[in-house]
Formats: C-alpha cells, structure tokens, sequence
C-alpha cells in the first residue's frame, strides 16, 4: 500500500479528490493508498445522525453531510485524519474496520499509549473506533465500500482543541468521553508525539510505505 502524506486541506476540496481516487482504484489505475492529512475545523456526519446532535450554529463550526457510516465527527488542526482507499477484494480483508482497529491499536501502543477496541452490545449505538481501558474515545473511523474499494477512514485526536467536542453529540453517543493523545501524555508523564511520529507509526502498521 502507497503511503501519500498530504498537508491540510479543506474538508470539501478532500471529499471530491477522494471521488477521483475511488475512482483510479476502481479502475486500476492505481494502488492501494492511504492519504494522511488534517482539515481546518469541521464536523461531518452520515445520515443516520439526529438533527439534535449537531452543534447549534452559534458553535461556528460547519456541519458537512458525507456518504460514510457513523454519526457525527469533528476534523479540525490537531488532530491526524486517514483516507483508506483499498481494494478489499484484492487484499482479502474481511473486516475492515477491525483491521484498521487493530492497527490503529498497535501503532499508538508503539508510541506508548496502550488502548482498547470495544464491542457493541446488540441495539446499542455503535462503539466502533480506538478506546482507553477506562472508555475514552480517542480514534473515531467511518468507511464506505464501493464497487470492492473504501473510502473516508479514521481521525487520531493528537492535540487538537478537545472543547469543540462539547458542542454536539460525537459519534451517537451521548456519555462519551472523546480524549487526545496530548491528555493521555500528560496524565502519563509521557512527552506528546509529534504529527510525523504519529503518522509513521500508523503508516507502519497498517503497512503503507
């Protein structure tokens, strides 16, 4: 898989680039890639999300309906988001999710942070992401299969402004705890990494070079 590493971009001008690599992947006219990259402050969510979980417009923030699963999410400087778009047919993962679970969990515990995946009890809204033994949420993931290939990903909070997360309901989960790998650091004694350790520790793990 071809590791891109992208600056920051707007979350519109990401979401019709990201159009054009389904595409190339879809007709081979590219690998397996993963683009890591960051996007000015935003919130996204799928249809699935209730119009009382988004943020009032006082908040200030934009709030941008996407084609993936999930609920509502924020993007915003700080935080390290990646655009899977794999060809599942090809690779033979059977679960993605847990693959990219799986992964996120063992790149971030290199670092020092050893996190958990949770389960989701029957009719309950999902728990799916990267998680503190203590039921945290750290890393969110919303993905989209078409026509045997993903898109959108994951988003790793390294130290964005965890405050934004009080104006709305991440995730359909309205007790959640999102946390950064700043506070973890912090209540650790741990030096915060830095974006390109993150990023290459991630790359690592889920095998992108």
């Amino acid at each position: 898989m071809q590791r891109v590493d992208l600056g920051e971009i707007e979350y519109d001008v990401a979401g019709k680039q990201m159009q054009e690599w389904v595409a190339e992947r879809q007709a081979g006219t590219a690998e397996d890639r993963l683009f890591l990259l960051s996007h000015p402050p935003v919130i996204t969510y799928g249809s699935r999300t209730a119009a009382e979980d988004l943020p009032p417009e006082t908040a200030g923030i934009p709030a941008v309906a996407v084609d993936r699963g999930g609920f509502a999410t924020y993007h915003g400087p700080g935080q390290l988001v990646g655009y899977l778009v794999i060809d599942v047919k090809r690779r033979g993962v059977v679960d993605v999710v847990r693959w990219v679970e799986d992964g996120l969990i063992e790149a971030l515990g290199s670092l020092g942070f050893p996190l958990v995946r949770r389960e989701t009890p029957k009719g309950a809204s999902s728990l799916v992401g990267v998680w503190t033994a203590d039921g945290r949420k750290l890393c969110s993931i919303g993905m989209r299969i078409r026509k045997g290939v993903t898109s959108h990903g994951f988003s790793v909070n390294v130290a964005p402004d965890m405050s934004v997360f009080h104006t709305f309901t991440t995730c359909g989960l309205h007790d959640v705890t999102m946390v950064s790998l700043a506070e973890l650091a912090a209540e650790s004694g741990l030096p915060v990494p830095d974006d390109t350790a993150v990023r290459d520790a991630i790359a690592h793990s889920l095998g992108a070079a």
